[in-house]
């Protein structure tokens, strides 16, 4: 082991057959103290082991029972080579949480390159598997593009894209931007997804350009668990030197 800490020998011990399917989601793992006295180590050895395993996504630890293998999470991939710029959750069922005005400020304001207070449409949707949440879309579009028209947020068919509805009142959407990171998770997001709060997810900023002019942006939300981002990228064919 040279100088390396004995409880990532441990780890390493305990890793290998999860890995490798000996030990199945939902198999208990041995306790702290059998640990211990397996490999000739202490109590806090073992203890650090495990909890290293836990912060792997490997184990959970079920207070008053002990440690198990996590089982393995449903993943959702999104693909982000959609050209028709989408529902923003597919592949995963829709539930509409409406459309409402408010006014843009901070970090929407700047994405959409307008001064804080100007009105936006904001429009709410949360991507399902099996009935329970997975992801929750939020986009925020200028009012003065659609309003008084029957191509707003609110009217449009939800299964319409933005590039559909924008385009058929003449705004023509030619570019989209997309940043991807981890935060963590907010109140007002968690009660929506049902998980706590601080938790790490997935957030893609998406957003929709006429020209320079940002027209459309929008936040995915999803748990770090259970979203993938699915890219295709063509690769352009040179000729023979």
């Amino acid at each position: 082991m040279g100088g390396r800490p004995r409880y990532l020998w441990v780890a390493d011990l305990l890793r290998r057959p999860i890995l490798n399917g000996e030990l199945e989601p939902g198999s208990r793992l041995p306790s702290r103290s059998r640990l211990a006295r397996t490999y000739g180590v202490s109590e806090q050895v073992s203890r650090h082991a495990l909890r290293l395993l836990v912060s792997e996504g490997l184990v959970e630890a079920r207070p008053g029972s002990g440690y198990y293998v996590r089982t393995v999470p449903q993943i959702h991939r999104f693909s982000r080579t959609d050209r028709t710029s989408g529902s923003g959750v597919d592949p995963l069922g829709r539930e509409d949480l409406g459309t409402c005005t408010e006014a843009a400020c901070g970090l929407v304001a700047r994405r959409l390159g307008m001064r804080d207070g100007v009105r936006v449409f904001r429009t709410r949707c949360l991507g399902t598997a099996d009935g329970a949440p997975v992801a929750l879309h939020t986009a925020w579009e200028p009012t003065a593009l659609t309003q008084g028209t029957l191509r707003t947020p609110a009217d449009a068919d939800p299964a319409s894209s933005v590039l559909q509805r924008l385009g058929a009142a003449g705004v023509a959407v030619d570019r989209v931007v997309e940043e991807v990171g981890v935060r963590p998770l907010r109140e007002p997001e968690s009660s929506l997804l049902h998980l706590a709060p601080g938790l790490p997810v997935l957030v893609v900023e998406r957003t929709h350009y006429q020209g320079r002019r940002p027209v459309e942006t929008s936040d995915l939300v999803g748990s770090i668990d259970h979203c993938r981002l699915l890219y295709r990228l063509s690769l352009a064919r040179h000729g023979k030197v």
